[in-house]
């Protein structure tokens, strides 16, 4: 089978996580891969970043507090944050 080494990296997760490895092969190690939506973070345990979905959601809720503003009630606010927001998260 082959490999593109383009399209794919290396990641350590365990107790040497932050031992750099060398062995000679074209595949880069990274600290952080996206794996489908998440993104999965070199640690001693399993761990995934939160950081790109919060963005995500204050990015939107920021778009919709721009276009309304003051103009909307609250009841549509928060119905419209739950219908568009809370799916990214």
């Amino acid at each position: 089978m082959l490999i593109n080494s383009k399209k794919s990296c290396c990641l350590r997760i365990g107790p040497r996580y932050d031992i750099a490895t060398c062995d000679g092969r074209s595949l880069a190690w990274v600290k952080e891969i996206r794996y489908l939506v998440i993104y999965i973070v070199s640690s001693r345990t399993f761990r995934c970043s939160l950081d790109y979905a919060k963005r995500s959601f204050y990015r939107a809720a920021n778009g919709i507090f721009g276009k309304i503003g003051r103009i909307a009630s609250d009841d549509v606010v928060i119905q419209l944050l739950k219908s568009k927001c809370t799916p990214i998260l």
